[in-house]
């Protein structure tokens, strides 16, 4: 993330902070829910329906993640102009357990979950951001 992005995002978090708390990390990632099975499926489903003339495929919008010292915060990014426009969630560290990191060659990924939720969340993080990844999966133990 470079220092314009990441001065918006922590203008951002700073609001939001309680006393004492601090930012450990922020990055760029994407939420999803939706597997790549059923975005390959929805690309050539919208092909043959168009006759091959357009293909549709979702992409998830971007997010910034700033992980504190007891939260995840994760705000949309304005795709034009690279700054958060919107508050999405805020997550508490406490009981949050993650899967193992799937390694992929644009991205890897793990599902963040709770024993106090019956959802999970995947976070995908993309091929720069590798570093943050580690400092995130770090701080957040294995489920197991």
């Amino acid at each position: 993330m470079n220092g314009r992005r990441r001065r918006a995002l922590l203008a951002a978090v700073t609001p939001m902070l309680e006393p004492g708390e601090r930012v450990e990390v922020t990055t760029v990632v994407g939420l999803s829910t939706v597997s790549v099975r059923r975005t390959a499926a929805f690309g050539v489903a919208s092909a043959l329906a168009s006759g091959g003339a357009l293909t549709v495929v979702p992409v998830p919008t971007p997010m910034y993640l700033a992980m504190t010292d007891r939260r995840l915060v994760i705000f949309e990014a304005d795709r034009t102009f690279a700054k958060p426009v919107g508050h999405r969630m805020t997550i508490q560290r406490a009981h949050l357990y993650r899967s193992e990191i799937k390694e992929r060659v644009l991205n890897s990924s793990f599902v963040l979950s709770s024993p106090y939720s019956e959802s999970a969340l995947k976070i995908v993080f993309p091929l720069i951001s590798r570093r943050e990844r580690q400092l995130v999966a770090a701080a957040i133990p294995l489920a197991g």
